[in-house]
């Protein structure tokens, strides 16, 4: 093979990937390297330590209890979260409190790695989201039955996953989940009884009316709360349908008082006052009627129950509104370690999501747009780095299977450059991977310029070109095992291209940070403080 090109796709997030540091395009340290080539002994030692690590971290990626989230992988889930509907993201929830109640009970995990922490990072962005959200309504309201408004609902911080085994952040997980319940659970409460003020009042010395109403408060507070829930979310199981008035239910006029209480028991806790007055005068009317006109009563029972049915869409509406930005905010905002390239900002996106929490006001389906527009290049720039960091780590591994060194360089115009020799390759042959804009092209290369190639020359192009074939199947295989489809389309099979190796610089995969970029270690590194802060964990297909 002469030349071949691939589009990389992301498939699941390997959990362990870091943010890469910046290249500096004149920097040259080349590693890995386990092959006949010789480099100076430091990068000789550290390059191993690169190799012995990658491979260890690939044959551990079963092992997630133990795997600490990395803050691209942790960014990567965040925004794929973000990106996510209500249903999928409580699916995800559903599946990591089994995976959990699976790993108390000792029993085996069928998920990979990845999987797992997918589900988990999913599961905290919900988590994340509805916090969020819960204290921005609070904050918001004033004006409660007695005391002059809700209290603030004592809830751990936001759980950050990245930098924890999954173990941990599970188990944070768990105690962030039973502190929201409870917080929803008093705040529907308080909900319900500033709702249940409202009916009270629509029938003032009515005693019997306020016994229907109260009889039913518990009722409201239980109905709500268990909506909530993940599980009823990935059903999609709302709060129930307010009964439907029938002719046999409102033939007697204590049927209709009792009928019109149980519509208005469904409204949403936080439903529109103004609405809700809207139903509230609907029943009272069916009220008045039921004695002398059955069929006007029936009526205005169904008048009152489709108000209560756009109350109830309006709310839910609004609080997943609330969520939905909550959860863009958290990815917007998210900063990219000091040692990195920083992230991009959005303030035309954030503004609108910062208000939207803390005044109630609605986006506009202009900033509903823009704010999809930044989330969507956010996420299109660190798909990118991951892409160029996991093709740096599949290039470390095959050089330390088939040995050779390797480098990565980032030349003008090119988002990343992959040199390898493999062993038995070197001096004169090499394969070059350069990745532009999200297309990986292959080449076999040989040292040299343009011109003639005598039958010697050609005939050991051609050999290498074959044998290249094998590499670049081997390539993409690790890939996947690193969360990459490369789908590889061969362009040429015969006949090198050539070149010069580490031209225009180079610049190595960091063998302390486990990413590519830094500067070459002064010295002999100490084996032991060589060991790379986090592994790389692959995709493991059942």
């Amino acid at each position: 093979m002469s030349s071949g090109v691939a589009l990389p796709t992301l498939d699941l997030v390997a959990p362990s990937v870091a943010f890469p540091q910046p290249l500096p395009a004149a920097d040259v340290y080349a590693v890995p390297h386990t092959g006949a080539a010789q480099l100076g002994d430091a990068a000789s030692e550290a390059s191993t330590q690169m190799s012995e690590a990658v491979a260890h971290g690939l044959r551990e990626a079963g092992e997630a209890a133990v795997e600490v989230l990395g803050a691209l992988s942790g960014a990567l889930l965040a925004g794929r979260a973000a990106m996510l509907t209500t249903r999928v993201l409580a699916s995800a929830a559903v599946r990591a409190a089994e995976e959990q109640r699976c790993l108390e009970r000792q029993e085996e995990l069928s998920a990979a790695a990845a999987e797992q922490w997918q589900a988990a990072a999913y599961a905290v962005a919900r988590a994340n989201a509805r916090r969020t959200a819960l204290l921005a309504r609070c904050a918001r309201d004033t004006g409660a039955p007695g005391d002059g408004g809700p209290s603030r609902p004592d809830l751990p911080p936001p759980l950050d996953p990245v930098g924890r085994p999954l173990g941990e952040v599970r188990a944070e997980l768990a105690r962030l989940e039973e502190a929201l319940r409870r917080a929803e659970e008093g705040r529907t409460a308080w909900e319900v009884a500033r709702l249940t003020a409202v009916l009270d009042g629509a029938a003032e010395g009515d005693d019997t009316w306020r016994r229907l109403v109260a009889d039913r408060r518990e009722a409201m507070v239980r109905r709500h709360t268990a909506s909530r829930t993940a599980e009823a979310e990935q059903d999609e199981a709302g709060p129930g349908e307010p009964p439907r008035p029938t002719a046999d239910a409102t033939a007697d006029p204590e049927a209709v008082r009792a009928l019109g209480a149980d519509i208005l028991a469904a409204l949403d806790p936080a439903a529109a006052s103004a609405t809700v007055e809207l139903a509230v005068g609907a029943v009272g009317r069916a009220v008045g009627r039921a004695a002398l006109d059955p069929a006007r009563a029936r009526r205005h029972l169904v008048e009152a129950r489709k108000f209560v049915q756009d109350a109830n869409r309006t709310a839910r509406r609004r609080r997943a509104d609330e969520e939905w930005a909550a959860a863009q905010l958290d990815f917007l905002t998210r900063r990219a370690p000091e040692d990195t390239e920083a992230l991009d900002e959005a303030p035309d996106a954030v503004g609108p999501l910062r208000r939207l929490l803390a005044e109630g006001v609605p986006l506009s389906p202009g900033e509903r747009r823009t704010v999809e527009l930044r989330v969507s290049e956010r996420m299109a720039h660190l798909e990118a780095l991951y892409v160029q960091a996991q093709c740096a780590h599949a290039l470390s591994e095959l050089a330390e299977r088939f040995g050779g060194p390797a480098d990565a360089s980032r030349p003008e115009g090119q988002d990343l450059r992959l040199d390898w020799t493999p062993d038995g390759w070197g001096p004169d042959h090499w394969l070059r991977a350069t990745l532009v804009g999200g297309t990986l092209r292959f080449a076999t290369m040989y040292r040299g310029g343009p011109g003639e190639r005598g039958p010697r020359e050609r005939a050991l192009d051609d050999a290498r070109c074959a044998e290249a074939q094998e590499r670049l199947a081997e390539f993409t295989a690790v890939a996947r095992e690193l969360g990459l489809t490369v789908d590889l389309r061969i362009e040429q099979t015969e006949g090198a291209r050539p070149g010069l190796p580490g031209e225009h610089g180079a610049v190595v995969l960091d063998p302390v940070r486990g990413t590519f970029g830094g500067q070459p270690p002064q010295g002999k590194p100490d084996r032991e403080q060589s060991v790379p802060r986090y592994r790389t964990v692959g995709d493991e297909r059942r």
